[in-house]
């Protein structure tokens, strides 16, 4: 498939070195200009581009620049046709200069649902649940016991398949998580989120989300990890994700 990728950070820089290596034709953009896009994000193939040339004549186009952005990129979807599948990789995560109050956002509104607002069309949620470090070292083939899911949601079948074709490439089984409305239950700081669970256990997660609980625990999770005084490793990472919700 014709991929566009908009962001070059965690996650962004990882989809387009996957894609790339797995054939796809991959087109990547920040927003300081392609000149500026480190070679190892370009190195299996991923052609670095300006990011009104990321969204031009793709199949797919991946949304992983910082929440607080997505405004700014909103009008270039203006001219992307509707078959275009659009998938959303964003958090709203309020910490440190981006914690800055969003109407609705926080407030039941799922962060994907605000997403489309802002673009005025259909999104997939997808690959938001997910650390970096996971998705850079725990992808594995299908059929391997063990392997990590990752919820999928949108409101479209069709995309909703493209988007979990794509995870299942990525090294992680799809999860169907339903329509975009409920994308909610995979956002930060619930039982879903970051947790690297199995496909058995992912949906009984996803279901055991509180929505008034969420935004709280979230706030004191971040506030504990700007305490400490280096970065926890991956697993005490997904180890203190788990705890929050025993």
């Amino acid at each position: 498939m014709r991929i566009g990728i908009l962001g070059t950070g965690a996650i962004g820089a990882e989809l387009a070195r996957v894609f790339s290596a797995g054939g796809h034709e991959v087109a990547v953009a920040n927003s300081r200009g392609p000149e500026t896009i480190d070679a190892d994000v370009l190195k299996f193939g991923a052609q670095a581009v300006t990011a009104a040339d990321a969204v031009q004549n793709k199949d797919v186009v991946v949304l992983s620049v910082p929440f607080f952005k997505v405004q700014e990129v909103a009008g270039l979807f203006a001219s992307v046709p509707s078959e275009t599948v659009v998938i959303d990789t964003t958090n709203y995560v309020p910490l440190g200069a981006w914690n800055v109050p969003i109407e609705g956002v926080g407030q039941g509104q799922a962060d994907s649902v605000w997403v489309a607002e802002q673009l005025e069309r259909p999104v997939v949620k997808a690959w938001n649940a997910v650390l970096e470090a996971t998705l850079k070292t725990r992808g594995v083939p299908a059929g391997t016991p063990g392997r990590i899911a990752l919820p999928v949601a949108a409101d479209s079948d069709e995309a909703r398949d493209v988007a979990m074709r794509l995870v299942d490439e990525t090294g992680f089984d799809p999860f169907d998580a339903g329509k975009l409305a409920d994308s909610w239950r995979q956002q930060p700081a619930t039982p879903a989120y970051c947790t690297e669970l199995t496909l058995d256990q992912l949906g009984p997660a996803l279901q055991a989300a509180d929505q008034e609980k969420t935004p709280a625990i979230r706030d004191r999770q971040l506030q504990y990890l700007a305490s400490l005084p280096s970065l926890p490793s991956l697993d005490e990472i997904v180890e203190l994700n788990r705890s929050l919700h025993r």
